[in-house]
């Protein structure tokens, strides 16, 4: 049992604390708004008009406001790609953190949009004990022009109410696959309603008390006799100094917002702007490749571009969409249906590679990138387990060319790569590259290194891989599909007290799985980090 706990922090205890972290201070933020409008003598008056929808509306604003400047850090790409390639983040933990950017941006959008459908509802009681508590004694804290009248919140609370709702609406998983470009479009609105949430509190609706010292509340002021306290206690409050020696005057609330999401909406323009400058020149194209199962490799040149494994970039075709970026791996979604039909407009033809001189007139390209992902991570383990679902094998590519390039610099000394796919014909995608690998390993006497393992699970009119070059792939191609416990205690029995790092790109039923087996106690002392590749 003590394994299980040991194997939950190593893969949930990061994210948890992160998680905690952030609900604390939410709460701690809203208790500590709440309490100061509830006891704060500068807000006494305006308390005793609005009753608790004044804390409960103060105390939300607080949190939006933390919350919409945090949304925007996890979105600076660029900026999380560094903190992972350089020693800033020396902790292998800490680098798998920034793995979750998505996750944690996904939850202050949530938190954004629960604590302002309470900030609204807390405002709309506070309009209408606007009206009904009137303030003839104090006429500058109404909003109301008179008793009786409810007065609707600003329109930029309305705007920005409306513009929260189209975000949040188009971010569903499922708008977002069926039409991208709404998603995309509602998204960019982000702008506007950070422009709006900066100017939302100029109108000064709330007010406090300046001269609390001079008129403290509930005193009594000249001439006014309280008809509740003798004269004996009325004399005795002059001494205690309750009486007024001045008339109470309130103020706005000066805008505090600009404070919050000043610096990180900064941070997150300036990298924008860095990144489309990176990006601003088209790439060269110098070859586009059909591979079986509609897959398409472009080979591209980019002047002063670096990568290293594991990492992704963003492709932008202004001829098919100005505003949509995908991450270069793509499925068969419409976008990457009309971009296949400029890049190889034969429907017959397998592939073009054209000499630099005659190259034709292909489509612009634009790259952004590269971005840090989880698979930059493989390396870093003394043993590695990649699983990959069908297109799913792409990020583990630039892995495999990085070990046949060289695998003796690297920390890793035993990579497990186990492949899942429909269709026979998905393995040729990348079936030389792990011949090649295979080939030389064993060559260099590391035949152990690479622990190879493929499986096709659709076996209408299956026939085994029959090129002869192909022979290595045959001997380790295996039909339905992994039985993942017998894997993970094979691997835990072979690598006993060691930390094994997991990957994984596929579809979710087995991110769970593998997830799942992760967090359980039965591998011999082995620990196992699950890794989930993001595109975020």
């Amino acid at each position: 049992m003590a394994l299980s706990v040991r194997s939950w922090v190593a893969n949930e205890g990061g994210k948890h604390l992160v998680l905690v972290l952030w609900l604390g201070a939410n709460t701690l933020l809203f208790m500590r708004t709440f309490l100061l409008y509830y006891c704060g003598q500068q807000y006494h008056y305006l308390h005793q008009m609005l009753g608790l929808g004044l804390c409960i509306s103060r105390a939300s604003a607080s949190v939006l406001n933390l919350n919409c400047s945090l949304v925007l850090l996890p979105m600076c790409r660029s900026l999380l790609t560094y903190l992972r390639g350089t020693h800033t983040v020396r902790s292998r933990k800490a680098r798998r953190l920034l793995d979750k950017s998505k996750t944690f941006h996904m939850a202050c959008g949530v938190a954004i949009c629960v604590f302002s459908v309470v900030h609204v509802s807390a405002h709309l009681v506070n309009m209408v004990n606007f009206s009904v508590r009137y303030s003839e004694e104090f006429p500058s804290l109404n909003v109301a022009r008179y008793r009786g009248e409810v007065r609707f919140p600003g329109i930029t609370g309305i705007l920005l109410v409306l513009i929260l709702f189209l975000m949040f609406t188009a971010s569903s998983y499922c708008i977002r696959v069926s039409n991208y470009e709404i998603f995309w479009y509602t998204h960019n609105l982000f702008i506007v309603f950070y422009i709006i949430l900066i100017v939302h509190v100029v109108g000064g609706a709330l007010k406090y008390q300046t001269n609390f010292e001079a008129h403290p509340p509930g005193c009594l002021r000249a001439n006014q006799t309280n008809p509740d306290k003798t004269e004996e206690e009325s004399g005795q409050a002059e001494g205690d100094g309750r009486s007024c020696r001045e008339e109470a005057r309130f103020q706005p609330n000066s805008p505090e917002t600009w404070l919050w999401v000043s610096g990180p909406l900064c941070l997150y323009c300036a990298e924008r702007l860095y990144r489309y400058i990176r990006s601003n020149s088209p790439v060269t194209i110098v070859a586009v490749v059909r591979h079986p199962c509609d897959v398409i490799e472009l080979r591209m040149l980019k002047k002063d571009f670096k990568a290293h494994p594991g990492q992704y970039i963003v492709l932008n075709c202004p001829s098919v969409s100005s505003f949509e970026n995908h991450p270069f791996t793509l499925t068969a979604v419409s976008w990457f249906k009309r971009f296949t039909e400029l890049l190889l407009p034969d429907p017959g033809a397998e592939s073009e590679i054209l000499p630099m001189v005659q190259q034709r007139r292909y489509p612009k390209l634009y790259v952004d990138g590269p971005f840090g992902s989880s698979s930059q991570e493989v390396f870093n383990y003394e043993v590695s387990l990649c699983v990959a679902g069908g297109i799913g094998v792409t990020p583990f590519a630039c892995v495999l060319h990085a070990l046949l390039d060289g695998w003796r610099h690297f920390r890793l000394r035993r990579l497990y790569f186990v492949w899942v796919c429909r269709e026979l014909q998905s393995f040729y995608w990348f079936a030389e590259l792990l011949c090649a690998l295979h080939h030389k390993l064993w060559k260099e006497n590391r035949p152990d290194y690479l622990n190879l393992q493929l499986f096709v699970s659709q076996t209408d009119g299956l026939q085994n891989i029959s090129e002869e070059r192909y022979r290595p792939l045959s001997s380790r191609l295996m039909i339905g599909r992994p039985r993942w416990k017998l894997l993970f205690e094979e691997i835990g029995r072979t690598n006993k007290h060691k930390r094994v790092g997991v990957f994984c790109c596929g579809p979710k039923g087995i991110s769970r799985t593998l997830h799942r087996l992760c967090n359980s106690d039965r591998y011999s002392g082995t620990t196992f980090e699950f890794n989930k590749e993001s595109f975020s």
